[in-house]
């Protein structure tokens, strides 16, 4: 049996966890609530896709830096927890809440990337016909409706997911 690691070890480890855990979840809920939506009502489509993915640019490295910390420091803190009884396990109320959230997380990192990689490339492959008069703007409107669909389901998942993370510290 491996020895429990030093207090101020676990402690680190938490406290990693939760800065990542705030940089992620943080930054799509001020971006949610706060900076789409006041672009969408101060700048014209064409100048919010360019704000859209100068934001993206700089956010993408810290989502991504952030998951893979958050990664990292979760299983360091399976690895340490006594309700731990294995992949997968639903034996007790500390498992079920963490798997919960575990599925919740992959879904949130789906929903990611399909905004990441399809949606926005749509919308900036429409707003290009646009420019070249080869399209009307309503399948922009369609697609950023879109957008805004996924990001609102990515912030539900993300309250979850804390819900879940509270449920499990409260077993």
């Amino acid at each position: 049996m491996l020895e429990t690691p030093p207090t101020w070890a676990i402690a680190l480890v938490f406290w990693l966890h939760m800065l990542a855990t705030v940089a992620w979840l943080g930054g799509l809920a001020a971006i949610a609530i706060l900076v789409l939506p006041t672009a969408k009502r101060v700048l014209k489509p064409a100048d919010q896709l360019a704000f859209i993915e100068a934001l993206q640019k700089r956010l993408e490295p810290l989502a991504w830096f952030s998951l893979a910390i958050l990664t990292v420091t979760g299983m360091f803190q399976i690895s340490v927890n006594p309700h731990y009884d294995g992949f997968l396990s639903t034996s007790g109320s500390w498992s079920l809440a963490i798997l919960t959230k575990h599925i919740m997380v992959i879904l949130m990192i789906v929903v990611s990337a399909l905004q990441t990689w399809e949606v926005l490339p749509a919308i900036r492959r429409g707003l290009m016909r646009i420019e070249k008069g080869q399209a009307d703007e309503a399948e922009v409107k369609r697609l950023q409706k879109q957008e805004t669909l996924l990001l609102r389901l990515n912030i539900g998942l993300s309250i979850l997911i804390l819900a879940a993370t509270a449920f499990a510290r409260a077993s």
